[in-house]
This record gives C-alpha cells, sequence and structure tokens, in this order.
C-alpha cells in the first residue's frame, strides 16, 4: 500500500461543527506540546517538517495555515538572524499587499511605528506577533516584527465559509511599535522565501487528502461500483503525482538551502502548480463521484472542502504557469526536464 493510500485509511477525529473553537484548541495543544517546532526548511529534514503541516492539514486547513505562519516566521527570524519566539508565543506572517490596502512604516522619536490597514491577516485575534511588510515609502516594502497589541480587527472582512476558523480578516494599525528584520529587501531576496512557498503547497495537500477520505471510504465498501473506483483511481493518482512532487521539491532545497544553483523559484512555482492542480482535480473528481449528499449531512466534508477551495487560491493559477512557462522557455531541450 503506498503512503497515500495508507493516510487516506486512518481514522480521523468528529467534526466539529462550527470550527473555530476546535481548531483555537488544537493550535494551543500543538504549540504548547512542541507539535510546532518543526525542522528548519533546508536543515536536511524539510519533508519532515512538510509531513507534520501535512497532518494538521488534513485534520484541519485553518488549523494548518495558522501553524504553518508559526513555523514560517520562526524560519524567518532564523533566516535573518533574528531571536527566535519566546515560550508560548503565537507568530503569523502578514506580507498580503492587495489593491486598496496599504500599511506604512515611519519614524517616530528613533523608533519604527505602523499606520494603515493591513489584509488578509492569518490569526487576527490569535497570534501574540507577527512579522508585518510595511512601506516606509510607496512601493517600498520592508519587513517588520510586531506585538499584536493595538491593533483593530475589522469585523466581517472575511465573507467566506472556507478558512474561516483562520481569523484571517483586517487589521488596522495606529502608530502600532515596530521593530525592522533584516535589510530593506531581506525578505523576499533570501532563498528562505521560495522553500516557504513550496510549504505551502504541502498544506494543500493535506487538505486534498482531508476532502478524499469519503471517496476512500466508499472505495473501500461492500462492492463498490465501477465507476467509484474509477474516480478513487484518479483521486489517487493525482494525489501520488503531488507527494512526489513535493517530496523532490523538499530533496532539492535540502540539497541547495542557499540556492547556489538559482533554482529556488522554479521549483516553488512547480510544486504550487502541480500540488494546486492535483486539489482541482480531487474536489472536482471527489464532488462528481459521492454527489451531494457529504455536502448535505457531512459538516466535516463540506467544510474541507471548502476550506480548500480557498485556500488553493493562494496560488495565482495562470500568472504562476506564465512565470514557470518563461522559466522553463530559457533552457534548452536536453534540460527541459519534470
Amino acid at each position: 500500500m503506498g503512503t497515500v493510500e495508507a493516510s487516506l485509511g486512518q481514522q480521523r477525529s468528529p467534526a466539529d461543527p462550527a470550527g473555530s473553537g476546535a481548531t483555537l484548541a488544537a493550535l494551543r495543544r500543538e504549540l504548547h506540546d512542541g507539535g510546532l517546532d518543526l525542522p528548519l526548511p533546508g536543515g536536511g529534514n524539510t519533508w519532515k517538517r512538510w509531513q507534520a503541516l501535512i497532518r494538521l492539514a488534513r485534520e484541519d486547513l485553518s488549523l494548518a495555515r495558522l501553524a504553518e505562519g508559526h513555523t514560517d516566521a520562526v524560519a524567518i527570524l532564523a533566516e535573518l538572524g533574528s531571536h527566535p519566539p519566546a515560550s508560548g508565543e503565537l507568530w503569523g506572517v502578514w506580507a498580503a499587499h492587495p489593491p486598496g490596502h496599504r500599511l506604512a512604516a515611519r519614524r517616530l522619536g528613533g523608533e519604527w511605528v505602523l499606520d494603515g490597514r493591513k489584509a488578509f491577516c492569518s490569526g487576527a485575534y490569535s497570534c501574540t506577533h507577527a512579522l508585518v511588510t510595511a512601506e516606509p515609502t510607496p512601493g517600498e516594502r520592508r519587513l517588520f516584527a510586531v506585538a499584536n497589541e493595538g491593533t483593530v480587527v475589522e469585523r466581517d472582512t472575511w465573507a467566506a465559509a472556507g478558512m474561516a476558523a483562520s481569523e484571517t480578516l483586517t487589521l488596522v494599525f495606529h502608530g502600532v511599535p515596530a521593530v525592522q528584520v533584516g535589510a530593506a529587501d531581506a525578505y523576499t531576496a533570501r532563498p528562505g522565501f521560495h522553500h516557504g512557498g513550496a510549504g505551502v503547497a504541502a498544506c494543500w495537500y493535506g487538505g486534498a487528502l482531508g476532502v478524499a477520505e469519503p471517496l476512500a471510504s466508499r472505495a473501500r465498501g461492500r462492492s463498490p461500483d465501477t465507476h467509484t473506483l474509477a474516480h478513487f483511481g484518479t483521486v489517487v493518482r493525482d494525489l501520488r503525482r503531488a507527494e512526489d512532487v513535493l517530496c523532490r521539491a523538499a530533496h532539492g532545497i535540502d540539497a541547495d538551502p542557499r540556492d547556489t544553483e538559482g533554482s529556488a523559484d522554479e521549483r516553488a512555482l512547480l510544486v504550487r502548480s502541480a500540488v494546486a492542480a492535483t486539489c482541482s482535480s480531487v474536489l472536482e473528481t471527489c464532488a462528481e463521484s459521492l454527489g451531494p449528499g457529504p455536502f448535505a449531512f457531512d459538516p466535516r466534508y463540506t467544510r474541507a472542502a471548502q476550506d480548500l477551495s480557498v485556500y488553493v487560491r493562494q496560488h495565482h493559477g495562470a500568472r504562476d504557469l506564465a512565470r514557470l512557462g518563461e522559466r522553463a522557455a530559457q533552457c534548452t531541450a536536453g534540460e527541459l526536464r519534470p
């Protein structure tokens, strides 16, 4: 039995209809018990790191989103030579820059303070600290560490049912003290920026495993019909392919953590595109095979499908594929490979 089938055969805990209470309780347990103390990317155990995220994502994608943010912050602080989080602190990484939102950084008495609005802040209530990108001048982005005090949550800034338990909301900053982390361009210039981007795809993959579980159960039932088996075969094929891509990427990161070959960007684009395609296929295949029943009667499946549909939208679709195609087009025919 392959890794995918073995994972799909595991039992899951009962569903939590509301979601957010159970998610935050599980997050606190993971933090307290050391479940978020993961190997750093590129340290030789990247696949082990991603397996931990896959486990959390299979159970609850909102939990995985919050865990990924904290563990990414730990990796960023380590890579940029800053102090690690203290015991009991929960960190996020708030680095989105959608149109209509601007977070400005200004000097006040020799210190930095932040003013403005920041969208897509996962863990807006729960995070004690965060790494935040802000602009000293329009278009110039730097990374800052902040304590999540003095921010104001804009309620009702997340309309989707999917990922609702991740507390992804817009925050308003009014003179919030901040400490710059790294040089002006350090956040995006470091190799770990791409390693972390690939790691997000591990969460998507774990979410796809969760969505596939009801179909796996039906395929293992008494006398499954040919169509069910064909649909399950499609899902297993796609999940195996995504797992292989992730595993290969993890080993590639460990082999060249400082990105001396300049391939980290392309690797992340490939991993995210491949896993996003798998997620779309799993969502569509499971919905077609299972019909409306699970959506009507299985709140866990409904939440898993909604969460994955939203979370995978972090993939930039055709824009990322165009970048991947541009990179691949620069290769000679002999260098073009999976």
